[in-house]
């Protein structure tokens, strides 16, 4: 398990584009057959994927966790973004279509995953943070992740965002998880940009195309960078940074939230004429 240590707002405007990216951005973590993990010591954060083939592969803790298995003093949101898939939890089964998530809480020692068919695999996003609360397994299907259509093709940012793991759906002690999909012919997320500094926010973008990129805003409103991001990369957000971006064709992104409070309105706006 890899630990990221954050940059505060600081040192932020004086780091390179090598160092941004060393900071900011998580990539190489799907490899087939293999769970890769990261410890993020922003709200003490892991993220990570699990790409099962020939057989099951179960989750491990690390000596970073002082904890006798992962989840024993954690909370855990799995999203599948590849084929028929499986998460085992305690013995029990359930099955993961293509974006469908199931949350699961504190106190669950046995989790595994695996594919259904390994020429189609699936690959489960991990999203995790500190718990002190007990909140049963939960399987949220696609369909029942509450799509809300927003923005215009005017503006070129007409998206579906689809919410899982929330105050009105599954509950959870302080992940909060879903999924936006960018509509043919638009390219800009979460613009407007905003800051919430109760919560840190995590992005893992996926179904970009091999020849297409992100460019991922961040930093201050007033002093923003950017890192260009490959499909299954992931940037972290700290509460002062604002987080958007522009792709080079439509695609989806993961954001999940950990921190203060659960409250997806919770938003401190940045109106496009004060970015710099």
């Amino acid at each position: 398990m890899k630990t990221v240590l954050m940059a505060d707002p600081v040192r932020y405007p004086r780091m390179t584009t090598e160092e941004i990216r060393e900071t900011f951005l998580l990539k190489g973590l799907c490899e087939p057959g293999k769970i890769h993990l990261n410890y993020v010591d922003l709200d003490r954060s892991v993220v990570g994927m699990a790409a099962p083939t020939e057989g099951a592969i179960a989750l491990p803790t690390y000596p970073e966790l002082r904890a006798a298995y992962f989840t024993e003093r954690r909370e855990l949101g799995v999203l599948n973004i590849g084929g028929s898939g499986r998460v085992r939890v305690e013995g029990k089964s359930y099955d993961l279509e293509n974006l469908d998530v199931i949350y699961v809480g504190r106190g669950n020692a046995e989790v595994s995953f695996e594919s259904k068919d390994k020429a189609a695999p699936a690959v489960f996003y991990l999203l995790s943070y500190p718990a002190h609360a007990n909140y049963p397994v939960t399987l949220v299907r696609k369909e029942e992740a509450n799509p809300t259509t927003i923005g215009a093709a005017e503006t070129i940012n007409h998206r579906t965002i689809c919410k899982y793991i929330h105050l009105d759906g599954a509950k959870s002690c302080q992940l909060v998880m879903g999924v936006t999909h960018l509509h043919a012919g638009s390219s800009w997320n979460t613009m407007p940009p905003h800051t919430h500094m109760r919560r840190s926010e995590i992005y893992m973008y996926f179904n970009v195309a091999e020849d297409a990129r992100v460019f991922h805003l961040m930093g201050p409103p007033a002093e923003t960078r950017h890192i260009v991001m490959a499909d299954k990369e992931i940037a972290i957000s700290p509460g002062w940074s604002i987080h958007a971006g522009v792709g080079t064709r439509a695609y989806s992104f993961c954001w999940g939230m950990g921190g203060e409070n659960q409250d997806y309105a919770d938003m401190d706006p940045a109106p496009v004429q004060s970015l710099r």
